[in-house]
Parts: structure tokens; C-alpha cells; sequence
């Protein structure tokens, strides 16, 4: 079954949690490094747990783990070797699924609410690279080769217990083929698809997000379709666009509207929390039924999506 069908049976919207890293760094943590949050796993973990549960608090029913940056390559230049490195990746799941745990062992927040997921982050290859090609997909792999890139953090977040999995910011449509063909091997699991985009109707690699759509319609472990890291302007059009070619819930977790610059590793620009709630709104009107944020996100701004769509 999907595991958002009980979340969506009980809520018109599910609210997913913001930003990760940014939020991190808003807390004082220095991620101008090429782990980025996967380098506050390995040093200050219950940072990471307060972060989830003020999501939780600020009416999050998805948790997306710390561990989109996080691969065996990547810990391996800290020298860390496959086991460390694969534990590392389950400790995400566990500071997520502990950080839920104590928000639901209170019975006040159990109020009109679904008890949260936890999802597992699967990070593209280009977040490894730590070179912005996540936002462009010019890794010239094969398909294979990303399959094996892939497979042991896959494994590792099912293997800790992850709901399900989150295949997010992905350029290009033979990485979405390569993971979704990953998860054939898993037939338990299901994961949700978010893409990158540069427009409002292709994705960062330049291919439609509809012809996306309408690939991952067909298979069954596919629990959602949609976008994220994109900026809040094309999201209708691309709910539009996934919603004429797929079935699937659509979610959609944009950022803040702040543009990042991955030479200098700057963002600018600014957008209130108040105008992300109003635009989460415009969202939910063109069919998405997974809200939440990306880079730059807070859980004030959660807060505005679960206020503003709840009215």
C-alpha cells in the first residue's frame, strides 16, 4: 500500500517539513562543505533531532532525513570506511523517527493529526559531486552506473525502517529511471519522485516534466510525483503539467523564492513566510496534496502552509 494513502485519506493536504541544511546554518552550523548537512550527522546529531521536531511542531506530517548529501563516496574522503558510512546514513532514519516519537508520545499533538513519516532522503549524484550539477544532470553515467551509485544508501534508509523513501532534486530523467528500476529490488518499499526544474515545464536537464510524469505513472512503488529546490513561480504550471499525465499524488516542496548562486555559495533575494503560505495556497488549488518547503524554508514557513490551507 502507499504509505501516504492514510496521511491523504484523513487530510485533503499533507504538509511536508522545510528546509534541512539552510536551517541549520540559521542555527549557527558552517556547511560550506562538500558533505553539507550529511557533516552535521557526523558532528552534532541532536541538532538535527530539534530541527525535525520544530517542524513536527509547526504541523509537519513528513520528516525528510538529514542524509541527501550523505553516500559512501562522499564519507570516504573523511575516512570513514563503508560500514561507518552506511551506519551514518541509518542514523538519519533513527534521529528522525525519535525526534517523531517524542512529538507523538504527546497526546495534544495527536489531535485531528495523522501520526508522521519519515522519509529517507535520496540525494542525485550531482549533490555528491558538490559541484551544482545536480541543477544541470550533465553527469554523462549510464544508467547502471547510477544504480550502483544509489543502491547502498537506498538500502541502508529501507533498511533502518524509513516509511519511505524521498528520490528527491532530480535533474534528468535517466536518473528517475535508474532509481525507480533500484527500488524494483526492494518490493516493499515505495518512494516519492521530486524533480528539479528550470522553467515551468522542464526540468533542470531540459526534458518535460510531463513525459517524467508519465514514466513514473506506471510503476506501483511510485507514491508521489512532483518537485522541489525550484523556485515557487513555476510550481503551478509543473502541478498542472504532472497532473494531466499521472494519477499519483502530486507534492510539491519549493524553495523560498531566493535564488542560489553555486559559485559563491550565496542566496538572494528574499520572500516572507506569509507570501510562501499565500502561494502554497495557489499549490493546493492546481492539485498538490503533499505540501512543504526547500532551501531557505523555516518552520515558520511550514507553519503559514498548514495555517493558510487548513482555513
Amino acid at each position: 500500500m502507499n504509505p501516504l494513502t492514510p496521511l491523504l485519506q484523513n487530510n485533503s493536504l499533507a504538509i511536508v517539513d522545510g528546509a534541512l541544511a539552510t536551517e541549520l546554518e540559521r542555527r549557527g552550523c558552517d556547511l560550506n562543505d562538500a558533505l553539507w548537512s550529511a557533516k552535521v550527522l557526523m558532528e552534532q546529531p541532536e541538532l538535527i533531532r530539534q530541527v525535525h521536531l520544530d517542524y513536527f511542531n509547526a504541523g509537519a506530517d513528513i520528516a525528510i532525513t538529514a542524509s541527501y548529501q550523505a553516500t559512501v563516496e562522499g564519507f570516504a574522503k573523511r575516512g570513514l570506511n563503508r560500514e561507518q558510512a552506511l551506519d551514518l546514513m541509518k542514523k538519519s532514519v533513527q534521529i528522525a523517527q525519535s525526534a517523531r516519537d517524542e512529538f507523538w508520545s504527546n497526546e495534544a499533538n495527536r489531535v485531528n493529526r495523522t501520526r508522521p513519516l519519515v522519509a529517507g532522503s535520496v540525494g542525485p549524484y550531482g549533490a555528491f559531486l558538490a559541484d551544482g550539477s545536480e541543477y544541470r544532470g550533465d553527469y554523462k553515467l549510464t544508467e547502471q552506473e547510477l544504480i550502483n551509485f544509489h543502491r547502498p544508501r537506498v538500502e541502508a534508509l529501507i533498511a533502518s525502517g524509513a516509511d519511505l523513501l524521498a528520490c528527491e532534486t532530480i535533474p534528468c530523467l535517466i536518473e528517475a529511471q535508474a532509481l525507480v528500476k533500484l527500488l524494483g529490488e526492494f518490493p516493499n518499499a515505495s518512494a516519492w519522485f521530486t524533480f528539479s526544474a528550470k522553467d515551468d515545464e522542464h526540468i533542470c536537464n531540459g526534458e518535460k516534466i510531463a513525459d517524467c510524469a508519465a514514466y513514473l505513472n506506471q510503476f506501483e512503488q511510485v507514491a508521489a510525483i512532483g518537485i522541489n529546490c525550484t523556485s515557487p513561480l513555476y510550481i503551478p504550471s509543473l502541478i498542472r503539467e504532472i497532473k494531466k499525465n499521472s494519477d499519483k499524488p502530486v507534492i510539491v516542496y519549493p524553495n523560498s523564492g531566493e535564488v542560489y548562486d553555486p559559485v559563491t555559495n550565496t542566496w538572494h533575494g528574499e520572500t516572507s513566510c506569509d507570501a510562501f503560505g499565500h502561494q502554497s495556497k495557489t499549490w493546493f488549488e492546481n492539485g498538490a496534496s503533499l505540501i512543504g518547503g526547500c532551501c531557505r524554508t523555516t518552520p515558520d514557513h511550514i507553519r503559514e502552509v498548514k495555517n493558510l490551507t487548513n482555513a
